[in-house]
């Protein structure tokens, strides 16, 4: 946690086993000013760190569980979602993907930023900011 001067917090880390620690210098997720900002995640297995699945309807689902993990840590749900930024590793999977991504949020949905990157053997990564309860 990262102290303002006067005493005021700046950020609070949010962390749970439930969900991929990544392996960079940056949490989980980290609350600030009544938001809820959750680092890209990915379909990577919370004990292992091994992709899971080899299709893109496979790696959304375990994506989206690992954020789900993270909302619950902060007591949050996907109906507290505001906006999400989703990086495909090629456009060509959009369709597919968004069959899995629209089951966990209902209308009206969250605003969404999705664009192509090099991610390796990964399909997708997601990061959400969240407004708290």
């Amino acid at each position: 946690m990262k102290i303002k001067d006067g005493g005021v917090k700046m950020r609070e880390v949010v962390e749970t086993l439930n969900a991929s620690k990544g392996d960079g210098p940056y949490s989980q997720a980290v609350t600030s000013g009544g938001f809820l900002y959750i680092s890209g995640q990915g379909p990577l297995d919370p004990q292992t760190g091994e992709i899971l699945g080899t299709e893109i309807e496979e790696q959304t689902l375990s994506t989206m569980k690992n954020i789900l993990h993270i909302l619950n840590a902060a007591h949050c749900t996907s109906d507290h979602v505001v906006k999400v930024t989703v990086i495909l590793s090629d456009m060509r999977l959009f369709e597919r993907f968004n069959t899995i991504y629209k089951t966990f949020f209902e209308y009206p949905y969250p605003a969404r930023t999705c664009f192509s990157g090099g991610l390796g053997d990964i399909l997708v990564e997601i990061d959400i900011i969240a407004q708290l309860p």
